[in-house]
């Protein structure tokens, strides 16, 4: 029998992932001023978690990582330092940090070494409290008092000589220089800069006396920090290791890492933890004794038990929680699978429709039961692919504290309806456009505190990204409580960039403007927004998901974006609709009405088609037979049937030439199978076998909007 462990290297990875996404959320939400010490504990077991899971499996980039800041982590939350704004920046950096190695080692992405290298060394300084004391080193230095001088008595002293960008000729004469007083080592800064950190029993008059031999003093900055702990000695062990091995940088033998530590640590914190080690379970196993190089030993499920504990903690009621990981290719095929079954249960439905209900009572009473259990399971499976709105909205706490910060603004980012759930399909591309909303809400809407305050308003700016459930679909909104847009200024860009406008457009026709390709009204180009791009790629987007966006922008009231989504793609509710020998399906959605009208309602527009009088408004008709080419039946749209669509908040009336009903259709990727075709987003298979189209409703109505201008007019 042979255990494979790399089967378990996946867990581990998306475990991870959630670990560290979890560590984000805490460190956005703790108060510096007053932290909680349950947060500061839970921070801890992110970081600890992280260690064990990576250290088991010999990913040692990420377990060197989390040890340092675990360290910190742990000095903290006994009390030993007092926490502030610096190491949540610090912690925040570390996490990005470990979210790039994890990637480099999930997906073969790149890893910035130089950017690892600072952020350790950043999260080792704080951890000895080693505070830049950046002595301004001068000849005259010499015989000064240091700024940060360590208290007279016997014992080693430790300093980090910072060096500016010299020959690497120049940076290891000064190591041999100084190894000569004590025990040196290196580490890159980045940028061509590196830092040598030096432990001796010699002055520090006497170590820049040594630096001025080789470099100028003038060029140097110095550090002076506490005696080492023993855990802290364990990580200097490792780091001599790997500069002896690799120059700095190396993947060294786990073996010697292990080593390492076992020297400096007690029996308790040696392998991370509480866990049977590997060789333990290899031996029931009956398996071999690894090699020397195997990975640090450790409990393989501890990622996995990390979570569910905490749902278990959780929960009021104290019920156990449980879950299985399933892949999406997996959950994919089941919904293939089923929308083949809805497919042959629309058959069977269809083909028992014209039997004698008095002969054949009993199969059209299972045929109806059949149907019944077909629409439940369908529901139930689909139910899988839902995902809460919280994985989407838990990725902008972390952007909006960094963009606010880079801009100089205060804001309050306030969520609601989390819990609400999408299709996953929809989940993963909405991400995109709403990051760019936020941060279009952050860098255009909310004001800068002065300016706020001028206006009478609170110094921080609230930005609210709610989710909630319409009907058949989901609507999701980006608002914030900052200046309002600028109709004058839209219109005059628009009118600049050869579009269309009148003084008499109304609020909401000329918000929609600046979702016209390459409008922007930004007086400077960031690289935040105001390129010229974006707002026409959000709603493109979004259109191609089957979904709108709306604005409203009131002055007292800022801005709201909305946009509205159908839960799935996979399935819709539609309408049967036939045109000559063709049946079509309309999307539920965006159905209105459906009437006969009145030939005087009718008006022809010269050269451009016609428009329908319904209640007033007039709207563009559109003849289904003309846009594909069908020989319909009916041609005379008094004689014919008229559906009413809404998209995007523009109407249209399409002329078909009867109803059929109404049916729960399977949606098949026409693109994918055949090619794309205008108008036209998708097809599915009908109860009697045949193929049918399902219209792109969005699309219809935008191809009108012109005409119907033309009719007000």
């Amino acid at each position: 029998m042979t255990i494979d462990i790399s089967q378990f290297y996946q867990v581990f990875f998306d475990e991870a992932e959630e670990l560290l996404a979890e560590m984000e959320r805490l460190l956005l939400a703790v108060d510096v001023a007053a932290p909680d010490a349950e947060d500061l504990n839970a921070i801890f077991r992110t970081a600890h978690s992280v260690k064990g899971g990576a250290s088991t499996f010999g990913i040692t980039d990420m377990s060197e990582v989390t040890h340092v800041l675990e360290s910190l982590l742990d000095r903290i939350r006994k009390g030993e330092m007092a926490l502030t704004s610096q190491h949540v920046d610090a912690f925040l950096a570390a996490k990005d940090t470990l979210k790039m190695q994890l990637d480099g080692h999930r997906k073969g992405a790149h890893v910035d070494q130089d950017s690892v290298a600072n952020v350790r060394m950043m999260l080792h300084d704080l951890s000895e409290g080693l505070v830049p004391a950046v002595i301004a080193v001068t000849p005259s230095f010499l015989h000064a008092e240091p700024k940060a001088q360590v208290q007279a008595g016997e014992g080693t002293r430790r300093y980090k000589i910072e060096l500016p960008v010299v020959e690497q000729r120049d940076v290891n004469a000064l190591v041999d220089e100084l190894g000569l007083m004590g025990r040196v080592s290196v580490t890159p800064l980045g940028g061509g800069r590196s830092a040598l950190v030096i432990t001796t029993h010699e002055s520090l008059e006497d170590v820049v006396a040594i630096c001025s031999f080789v470099l100028d003093p003038a060029d140097l900055k110095i550090f002076e920090a506490p005696p080492l702990t023993p855990e802290q000695r364990a990580l200097e062990a490792l780091e001599r290791a790997r500069i002896e091995d690799e120059q700095g940088y190396g993947f060294f033998d786990p073996a010697d890492e292990e080593t390492a530590v076992a020297e400096e640590l007690s029996d308790d914190e040696r392998g991370y933890g509480f866990f049977q080690p590997i060789e333990q379970i290899r031996a029931l196993a009956g398996v071999e004794p690894a090699p020397a190089r195997a990975p640090l030993a450790g409990k393989l499920a501890e990622a996995v038990d990390v979570v569910e504990k905490k749902a278990a903690r959780k929960d009021e009621k104290g019920a156990e929680s449980s879950s299985i990981r399933v892949s999406v290719e997996k959950v994919d095929q089941l919904i293939n699978l089923i929308g083949e079954l809805v497919i042959t249960q629309a058959m069977i439905e269809q083909r028992s429709s014209g039997l004698d209900p008095m002969l054949h009572e009993r199969l059209l009473s299972s045929v109806s039961q059949l149907t019944r259990n077909t629409r439940e399971l369908q529901e139930a499976v689909m139910s899988i692919r839902m995902m809460p709105m919280d994985f989407v909205f838990s990725r902008f706490p972390r952007m909006v504290r960094d963009l606010a910060g880079k801009l100089g603004k205060k804001v309050d980012f306030i969520t609601h309806g989390a819990a609400t759930e999408l299709d996953k399909g929809l989940i993963e591309r909405i991400v995109d456009p709403l990051t760019h909303l936020v941060r279009n809400s952050i860098d255009h809407g909310i004001e800068l505190p002065e300016t706020r305050r001028a206006a009478g308003k609170s110094d921080a700016g609230r930005l609210f990204l709610s989710a909630g459930h319409q009907g058949g679909n989901i609507v999701i909104e980006v608002a914030d409580d900052g200046a309002v847009l600028n109709r004058e200024r839209i219109l005059a860009k628009a009118a600049q960039n050869g579009i269309p406008v009148s003084d008499t457009m109304s609020d909401s026709d000329v918000w929609q403007l600046i979702f016209a390709p390459g409008f922007s009204t930004a007086d400077v180009v960031t690289d935040v927004s105001g390129r010229g791009v974006g707002m026409d790629v959000v709603k493109r987007n979004i259109t191609s998901m089957g979904g709108s966006v709306d604005i409203r922008s009131a002055r007292g009231f800022g801005t709201t974006i909305s946009i509205s989504l159908p839960l799935t793609l996979a399935i819709l509710d539609g309408m049967t609709i036939r045109c000559g020998t063709e049946i079509y399906i309309l999307p539920l959605g965006y159905v209105v009405e459906s009437l006969q009208p009145r030939r005087e309602d009718v008006r022809d527009i010269a050269g451009r088609g016609q428009v329908l009088k319904v209640r007033g408004e007039y709207l563009p008709l559109i003849a289904l037979h003309g846009m594909f080419g069908i020989a319909a039946r009916v041609k005379d749209p008094a004689d014919g049937i008229v559906v009413i669509l809404e998209s995007e908040g523009r109407r249209a009336a399409l002329l078909i030439d009867d109803l059929v009903g109404q049916q729960h259709v399977v949606v098949k990727n026409l693109e994918a199978n055949y090619r794309k075709v205008a108008g036209i987003s998708g097809a599915t298979i009908l109860g009697d076998g045949g193929v049918s189209l399902i219209l792109d409703v969005a699309a219809l109505v935008r191809s009108s909007r012109q005409l119907a201008g033309e009719a007000v007019a």
